[in-house]
């Protein structure tokens, strides 16, 4: 088996932050929260994580029917905050992705703290969710680990094979959560700083391949096709 999995935000996509302006509306108008504790860190984080330390931020309580009533909301309004906010795929997403449909045995899956619905709402926006069909995603897991392992589980059903067998994985991040998550299932670690992670950051953080943006991906498509 041979999977790139891929994060979304600051990766795939930037959505001039119609994600976490949708967060704030929902924070507003479901709990009376009027400006979200800038305290509490999005990046390379699941959406489940993210609400669960805000609500307790703001003395509200971090239960399940909180959580639910927040992305119920949340997925309400994603789609009028992607259009009102000004975005972008990122260089060189398509023409990578186009590169591992070409390729023999080569599949590409998702590996993000968004969850399922928000991922969807992201990618359709920019047309990108017609080329994932399996991975790990933030409705459950607050841990970034978890979620990696979830997204090799996804891939060995959808591949009909055990992900416990003879794999060749990648993550490919923007954070530092991309990297780490990636050893917890024994990936290749890709790093690009097209996010909010600067590329000495990422570095320090010991990747197998840190690139300026995809479009210099050579190394990554060499071992993930060879």
């Amino acid at each position: 088996m041979k999977v790139c999995f891929f994060d979304i935000d600051g990766t795939l996509i930037v959505s001039g932050g119609a994600g976490q302006k949708a967060f704030a509306r929902v924070f507003r108008e479901q709990f009376g929260v009027d400006e979200i504790s800038q305290a509490v860190s999005f990046a390379g984080r699941s959406d489940r994580a993210i609400t669960l330390d805000l609500l307790a931020a703001h003395d509200v309580e971090p239960s399940d029917e909180n959580w639910r009533r927040f992305h119920d909301a949340y997925i309400a309004v994603l789609p009028e905050s992607l259009a009102a906010n000004e975005g972008t795929v990122l260089p060189g997403v398509e023409a990578l992705i186009a590169t591992f449909a070409a390729a023999d045995g080569v599949e590409v899956g998702l590996l993000t703290g968004n969850v399922i619905r928000g991922a969807e709402a992201k990618l359709t926006h920019y047309n990108l969710w017609h080329h994932f069909a399996f991975g790990g995603f933030g409705d459950t897991h607050t841990s970034r680990d978890e979620i990696a392992r979830a997204a090799v589980v996804a891939a060995g059903e959808h591949l009909g094979i055990s992900p416990n067998g003879d794999s060749r994985l990648a993550v490919i991040g923007d954070t530092v959560h991309d990297i780490t998550c990636a050893r917890a299932i024994g990936a290749y670690a890709v790093a690009v700083p097209t996010g909010l992670t600067s590329i000495d950051e990422l570095r320090a953080a010991e990747p197998d391949l840190a690139v300026e943006t995809l479009e210099d991906a050579k190394t990554l498509i060499d071992w993930i096709t060879a």
